[in-house]
């Protein structure tokens, strides 16, 4: 009888100790997972929609130009004639080339 007495829990408590975790997981999801898969999803788009000539950065800090686009693989020239195989997943970023700044008004 005791033992019966002990395990009976009161009916409302149930519900809003399952409330707690399910909201806990729906914080993390929308506030770590979904950011977090969206832009692996703008990146992967970035990396898809590479084009020949277009100026970018790697994720090690190179900078230089795209001059071959192959399925998997990018060749960089970094300077005048050295060029550079890449993995596509290497290209972190497409910077403005330095031709579209404007002229200094000197």
């Amino acid at each position: 009888m005791l033992l019966s007495l002990l395990l009976q829990a009161p009916a409302g408590e149930g519900y809003t100790s399952l409330l707690f975790p399910i909201a806990i997981g729906l914080v993390v999801y929308f506030f770590m997972i979904r950011p977090q898969q969206k832009r692996a999803s703008e990146a992967k788009k970035f990396r898809e929609a590479l084009t020949k000539g277009a100026t970018v950065v790697t994720i090690g800090g190179l900078h230089g130009k795209v001059v071959e686009v192959n399925e998997e693989t990018v060749i960089v020239e970094v300077d005048r004639g050295t060029r550079l195989k890449f993995d596509r997943t290497a290209i972190a970023r497409e910077v403005a080339s330095k031709s579209s700044a404007p002229a200094p008004n000197a």
